[in-house]
C-alpha cells in the first residue's frame, strides 16, 4: 500500500480528523480505525507503555488499515526521534517544544542530508522494506515526513512567532494540559491567562501558514475548535472512548435490569 503524504495532507486546507493511541496494539486497529474515517493515527509513546518493538508491531498493523501514524517519541533526543522514523512513523509530534532553536535542531534529526543529519539506512521498515535509488528514496522521504511542534510551556508561548517561522514545521499543536500547568493554571482551560495562550498559537499559525491542532475529548470538542481555525483535529483515544462506552452501556444495562421481585439477596417485607 502506498504511503501516505503527512506533509502534504497537513498543507491542504480540508479538514484533518484523527484518533489517538495509547493502550492498545491489536492487529486489527488500523482496518477498525480506517472503517471508523479517520485521517491520521497519533500514537504516544511519551505517556504510555509502547516502547520501540511494539510501536514498530502498532505501525504495521496501521498500514494494513492505509492510515498514517503520527509517534509522539519520549522526548526530543535524536535517538528517539531517528528510531521512530526508522521504524516506519509518517510523521513525528515532539513534546515541549519552547524555542527556535529547538524546532530547528528538531527538523535537523528528522531531514536527511543535505537539509539535515538524519542517518541513513535504506530498505527497512520506513521504506516497506523495498529497494531503490537512494537519491531518490531521501529526496521523497524529506517531502513526506510531517513535523509537529507540541506547543504546551509557557516558554513555547512567548516564542511562537519564532517557532512557527521554522521552515519544516508542519503544525502546531497546542498540549493544553501540560500548557495549563506550566501558567500555573492546572486544567482551567477557561482560564484568561490560558485563552490567551491559545490565541497566541492561533495567531502565529494563521500567520505562518501552518496546520493547527489539538486534541478534544468528545465531537462538540471538536466542533468547537474547527470553529475557532484548528483543522488538525484527535478526536479522544482509545482507553477513553472504550471506557466511556463501556460505562453508557454497563449504566444503561443495570437502569433497564430492575431486580425481580423475590429474587435471591432482595429484602424481605
Amino acid at each position: 500500500m502506498a504511503t501516505v503524504n503527512l506533509k502534504r495532507l497537513f498543507a491542504s486546507d480540508n479538514l484533518k480528523v484523527g484518533h489517538s493511541i495509547f493502550e492498545f496494539n491489536s492487529p486489527g486497529v488500523g482496518q477498525i480505525i480506517a472503517s471508523a474515517g479517520c485521517d491520521f493515527v497519533f500514537l504516544d509513546m511519551e505517556h504510555s507503555g509502547f516502547g520501540i518493538s511494539e510501536t514498530k508491531r502498532a505501525i504495521a498493523g496501521l498500514r494494513v488499515g492505509g492510515i498514517p501514524v503520527l509517534v509522539r517519541p519520549p522526548s526530543k533526543e535524536y535517538h528517539h526521534i531517528a528510531r521512530a522514523l526508522d521504524i516506519g512513523a509518517d510523521g513525528l509530534v515532539l513534546p515541549m517544544v519552547a524555542s527556535k532553536e529547538e524546532a530547528e535542531y528538531i527538523i535537523d534529526c528528522m531531514k536527511y542530508p543535505p537539509e539535515g543529519s538524519r542517518g541513513v539506512a535504506l530498505a527497512i521498515a520506513h521504506d516497506h522494506y523495498q529497494p531503490g535509488d537512494p537519491a531518490k528514496v531521501l529526496a521523497a522521504t524529506n517531502r513526506r515526513i510531517a513535523c509537529v511542534t507540541l506547543i504546551e510551556t509557557e516558554e513555547g508561548i512567548k516564542n511562537i512567532d519564532a517557532i512557527a517561522a521554522v521552515k519544516g514545521v508542519d503544525c502546531l499543536w497546542i498540549g493544553h494540559f501540560d500548557l495549563s500547568c506550566s501558567l500555573g493554571i492546572n486544567g482551567q482551560f477557561d482560564h484568561p491567562e490560558f485563552l490567551k495562550a491559545c490565541r497566541a498559537v492561533e495567531r502565529a499559525a494563521k500567520k505562518h501558514g501552518k496546520a493547527l491542532g489539538r486534541l478534544a475529548g468528545d465531537p462538540a470538542g471538536c466542533i468547537a475548535l474547527y470553529q475557532k481555525g484548528y483543522d488538525v483535529l484527535c478526536y479522544a483515544g482509545d482507553l477513553w472512548v472504550y471506557q466511556q462506552a463501556l460505562i453508557e452501556g454497563m449504566t444503561a444495562i443495570r437502569a433497564g435490569c430492575k431486580p425481580r421481585r423475590g429474587a435471591k439477596g432482595d429484602k424481605k417485607k
